[in-house]
């Protein structure tokens, strides 16, 4: 047998080929040697201090020294290109899109504006922009309790603890605007120290302490879904509390339970509402966004999936492992938030979501159209010369059937969450409509109506708002002298302010 010189000989080609097959060998042993060489150095720097982090910080940039991978992945949440078929990132006018909504909030702030919210990066820039926060102000004026910013961003937990917790609650909104400049970020989830996952709002302590429960025992795990809950919950303002009357309180009304009914029940014991209806004087609740309470109602919640599991999932990038911060729709996302678990195409997988997401919108925007219907003959019924003791049983309903639809819109992706749970909640609400507006039907015949109530021309934004007497053009040109004149205030003294901390 001919060895491998011999052949060689035999073929001068093939020690070429050898040659070259041993370079690219060598050549790639280097880089690999290379790689794990840089992999290693930068193994050591990660979670490394760099700078030391001062307790309460509020300054995403200062904690982005040291987890720049972390911080840059955050400040991605300013992008607003993705859409999806019922959410996504961009800004997008609610009102216009669906102008039923001015009249199902006339009297309340949202009738104004709302749209979509964008990322957690503008979670200040749109408080400032809203047509729901006014006009000029003095800290003692405008329409908004300093409550507000409770979820706006690491600038709140450091004015509880120099303020005290009931303090910082007290007076209207712009009495923080110099204060509260940093956007939501990583002192609102994160300790300084440890960057353990800590809770940062009193209210959800204050919610399982009254339930009997130690939010300190939490798993981390739950840890993961807590820190999203203490702002994308159901909450209100008690101004009752004991000892704490006329501060408006951030309160999670769980003391019942955490089920439309339970919290139905808790409002109506203690006779709350956020607004009285303009056109049908229902008292009314005005609920804010409970996608903890109808996350953990659904497939995903009760077997432990966090909200972190998909909405910031785990991402490899120069050999080391991180949570990605871009908190955001896993519809943009399939590959790391769906498919780590469910082995399908993404177009099945984001098709899954769409089927039940336009089921519940189906159904609820039938409901909205009955709400609408109700309000405005309870107006006629009003204008006919109706009591309140006739009036009375027909506002309660029109007060539970609303509550149940803005449970169903106010939910971020509660219709994928618990579509179930919310298929039932909108079904109910579409009962008590039609209950409304039968005891409606009977009441006007009695006053001496002949024939239907005329449905108004929800056809635009603008026409709802005209229909229900908002004066659109004064609000907007307040908002704009606000932006002019006490904006540029506000930002200059907080500049100031955080050039002192610097300088300590």
């Amino acid at each position: 047998m001919k060895n491998i010189n011999d052949r060689i000989k035999e073929k001068p080609i093939l020690g070429w080929v050898i040659f070259i097959a041993s370079l690219v060998g060598v050549f790639a042993l280097g880089l690999l040697a290379s790689s794990i060489t840089e992999r290693r150095a930068e193994s050591t720097l990660i979670g490394k201090v760099q700078t030391t982090i001062k307790p309460l910080e509020p300054r995403n940039e200062k904690w982005g020294e040291n987890f720049p991978r972390e911080f840059q992945s955050y400040y991605e949440t300013a992008d607003t290109t993705f859409r999806s078929k019922h959410g996504g990132g961009a800004m997008v006018d609610m009102l216009e899109e669906d102008p039923r909504l001015v009249v199902l909030w006339a009297g309340y702030g949202f009738s104004k504006d709302y749209n979509q919210g964008r990322g957690h990066a503008y979670a200040v820039d749109d408080i400032h922009n809203t047509l729901r926060t006014g006009g000029p102000m003095h800290e003692d004026e405008g329409p908004m309790p300093a409550t507000c910013w409770t979820c706006k961003s690491p600038d709140v937990p450091r004015l509880m603890n120099e303020l005290g917790v009931e303090e910082y609650y007290k007076g209207k909104w712009a009495r923080h605007g110099e204060e509260v400049v940093n956007p939501i970020g990583c002192a609102d989830c994160h300790d300084e120290k440890t960057m353990n996952l800590k809770i940062t709002r009193p209210a959800l302590v204050e919610a399982f302490e009254r339930q009997g429960k130690d939010i300190q025992k939490a798993t981390h795990q739950e840890m993961r879904s807590l820190v999203c809950a203490q702002c994308h919950v159901e909450y209100y303002f008690d101004k009752n509390l004991p000892g704490k009357e006329g501060t408006p309180y951030l309160t999670f009304p769980w003391d019942k339970g955490m089920s439309v009914e339970d919290m139905e029940a808790y409002f109506d014991e203690i006779e709350f509402s956020d607004w009285t209806h303009k056109l049908s004087r229902a008292p009314m609740i005005k609920t804010q966004h409970p996608d903890y309470e109808l996350h953990q109602m659904g497939i995903h919640g009760q077997r432990g999936v966090s909200c972190a599991d998909c909405h910031m999932p785990y991402k490899t990038e120069g050999g080391q492992k991180f949570t990605d911060h871009k908190i955001q729709s896993p519809l943009n996302n399939v590959a790391n938030s769906c498919q780590v678990c469910h082995r399908e195409s993404e177009g099945n997988l984001i098709q899954s979501v769409y089927e039940r997401q336009d089921k519940i919108k189906e159904t609820r925007d039938e409901l909205e159209i009955q709400l609408v219907r109700a309000h405005v003959e309870a107006k006629k019924a009003w204008d006919l010369g109706a009591t309140e003791a006739q009036m009375k049983a027909i506002l309660k309903d029109i007060r539970h059937a609303q509550w149940r639809w803005d449970f169903s819109a106010a939910s971020h992706g509660g219709s994928f969450h618990a579509p179930v749970e919310l298929g039932r909640i909108v079904s109910t609400g579409l009962v008590k409509a039609s209950d409304a507006r039968l005891k409606l039907s009977k009441l006007l015949i009695e006053l001496g109506l002949k024939g239907d109530v005329p449905y108004p021309d929800l056809s635009s934004k603008e026409k709802a708002q005209e229909f229900i007497g908002l004066p659109m053009e004064k609000l907007r040109k307040e908002k704009e002298e606000f932006k002019e004149k006490v904006l540029p205030k506000w930002k200059a003294a907080a500049e100031a302010r955080e050039a002192g901390y610097d300088a300590k």
